[in-house]
């Protein structure tokens, strides 16, 4: 069982990304989702992140909170 805190920081570390605090800023404000699209359908993730959001979300693991956080700030 994964006991390690998850933040903003490793669930871009999860994602593949980029995941300082400032490369994370700049991934939100390049990248916005309308009201009308799923995060996990958003058109700038692969295949895994997508997967990896889905399934995630589909399971209420451990990353759906930080998943939740990040869908809202793409969406301001």
């Amino acid at each position: 069982m994964d006991t390690s805190k998850h933040t903003m920081n490793t669930l871009f570390e999860q994602l593949g990304l980029p995941s300082s605090d400032s490369q994370i800023e700049q991934f939100v404000s390049n990248h916005k989702l309308g009201n009308d699209i799923k995060l996990a359908d958003a058109p700038f993730w692969s295949n895994a992140q997508r997967h990896f959001i889905s399934e995630s979300l589909a399971e209420d693991a451990d990353w759906t909170e930080l998943i939740d956080i990040l869908d809202a700030q793409l969406r301001h």
